[in-house]
């Protein structure tokens, strides 16, 4: 019973570990609500593919330092600037999230 109770604590730790980065995709989301609502307002265009480039790079960079494969962080961020960039996109033409 030992060992399930282990493992049970640790994906417990895991589930909250889990619930932070999901809140923290949240809140990224939400500042690029706010980034896409101040380009609306000073007609500032929605691509900005070198913020882009500096985002997927400090991914990199990151990965390396922390011996994460640089691939799947690159995925990770590719697939996260997707989402921000639809979500600015909706704001940007007024039609919402």
């Amino acid at each position: 019973m030992e060992h399930a109770e282990g493992l049970e604590r640790l994906r417990g730790d895991l589930d909250l570990i889990d619930e932070l980065l999901l809140d923290a995709l949240r809140a990224r989301i939400e500042c690029c609500v706010r980034i896409a609502e101040f380009k609306r307002e000073h007609d500032i265009p929605m691509m900005q593919p070198h913020r882009i480039n500096f985002v997927q790079e400090r991914a990199a960079q990151y990965a390396t330092e922390h011996n994460i494969a640089p691939a799947f962080l690159r995925n990770l961020y590719e697939l996260v600037i997707a989402e921000t960039c639809r979500v600015e996109d909706l704001v940007m033409s007024g039609s919402g999230q």
